[in-house]
């Protein structure tokens, strides 16, 4: 009969010594295991733990009772007192209030010095909406309306006579000269203001002239006024032209 051989026998020596080494770790595994049948995790390697040096702390030094010193009290002298400078406070001025002086009513003022010393006389004439002043005084006859002279300032010829009408009914009146102030109103009214004043001032001078002045109507006052437009109308009397398309 044949032998037969092992697979021990027929395993070299080397892979025997390492199979054994093997089987042991294996048996010790087993038995461990069956102690802890839980696996045991290998421990991680802890970090070093670095010593911290704590400086020493520096101890206090213990006075004794004996050792106590208390500080020496020392007394300083006063200090010399100084007087502060009093402010004297005045009382303040007191300032009289102007007493209230009432003044007169009625002051008379000072003549002016020129035409009003010289005038002779002085007459107002009205017409519609011109209002004339005039004074008269000694001259050569002129006759000057707002500083200027009649016939410069009356564009029409019947103002021009209107105005100058006195000179003509008396010859006495080319004796004087006329000043006149006319406001409002148009050129043909204030050539009669200017008539109706001169003619008044004249009158002051001279009361016989009256008759003859009555007499050219010179001293009738023209009360006519201009006619008031009509609603529905273009003036007084005028209608609005017909239209018939």
């Amino acid at each position: 009969m044949k032998k037969t051989t092992t697979k021990k026998a027929a395993l070299p020596k080397a892979a025997l010594s390492k199979k054994v080494a093997k089987d042991k770790i294996k048996k010790a595994s087993t038995s461990k295991a069956d102690v802890s049948k839980k696996p045991v995790r290998a421990k991680k390697a802890e970090a070093p733990v670095k010593e911290v040096k704590v400086p020493a702390r520096k101890k206090e030094p213990v006075q004794k009772v004996a050792e106590i010193v208390k500080p020496e009290v020392t007394v300083e002298a006063p200090k010399p007192v100084v007087a502060k400078k009093v402010e004297v406070v005045r009382p303040a001025p007191v300032v009289e209030k102007p007493k209230f002086v009432e003044k007169p009513k009625f002051v008379e003022k000072p003549r002016k010095v020129g035409r009003a010393l010289s005038t002779l006389s002085q007459g107002t004439g009205r017409r519609k909406e011109a209002v004339a002043r005039v004074w008269l005084k000694l001259g050569s006859g002129k006759l000057l309306v707002n500083g200027k002279l009649y016939d410069s300032y009356f564009s029409t010829q019947t103002s021009r006579l209107s105005a100058s009408t006195p000179f003509r009914v008396i010859n006495k009146a080319q004796n004087y000269d006329v000043f006149a102030n006319v406001i409002g109103g148009g050129v043909c009214a204030q050539a009669d203001a200017v008539k109706l004043g001169f003619v008044r001032a004249l009158l002051k001078l001279n009361e016989e002239w009256r008759s003859t002045f009555r007499k050219t109507g010179l001293l009738t006052v023209d009360s006519r006024q201009k006619e008031r437009k009509k609603y529905g109308q273009k003036g007084a009397r005028r209608k609005f032209q017909f239209v018939k398309r």
